[in-house]
């Protein structure tokens, strides 16, 4: 056989390989993650949900999901193990981080020109209320305010 006709199969074979080898490794390093859980660490499921480990088992671990409010998970659904600062900034909001002091404004008010005044602003708002004599449209035959029928549409009796 010529070596040409087997080169696609080699390469499709190494690049199975290749992804399986990845994979495995992905899952060891999961599984040594969740075998250095204590209890009082904290975690994040699979699910999303921030608990602190109180007990662990062979396939079970026992989190506390509120103060007092316990519930039992399979160690697979354990999908990070936090530190105790992240921990403690994601649940609790403690916020370390913000040692530089940038003060982000809640509004775009700040963002806006400081030259702008306030006959300018007034100018350019819109009234998006309706006017007194265009809130209810006169029927055009009878002289009298509709009463919310469109065209073609009949009292039924």
């Amino acid at each position: 056989m010529n070596p040409v006709t087997l080169l696609p199969f080699i390469v499709l074979i190494g690049a199975m390989f290749l992804m399986t080898r990845s994979a495995k490794k992905k899952q060891a390093a999961a599984a040594q993650m969740r075998n250095e859980m204590q209890p009082g660490t904290g975690v994040r499921t699979i699910g999303g949900m921030y608990a602190t480990v109180k007990e662990l088992h062979d396939d079970t671990v026992l989190l506390e999901i509120a103060p007092g409010v316990h519930a039992v998970y399979a160690k697979n659904a354990i999908g990070a193990v936090l530190d105790d600062a992240e921990y403690n900034r994601i649940v609790h909001g403690d916020d370390e981080s913000d040692l530089d002091g940038t003060v982000v404004p809640d509004d775009a008010s700040s963002l806006t020109e400081a030259g702008t005044d306030a006959d300018d602003a007034d100018d350019a708002r819109i009234d998006l209320g309706k006017k007194a004599d265009e809130a209810e449209p006169k029927d055009a035959e009878s002289g009298k305010k509709s009463e919310g029928k469109d065209d073609g549409e009949a009292d039924a009796k």
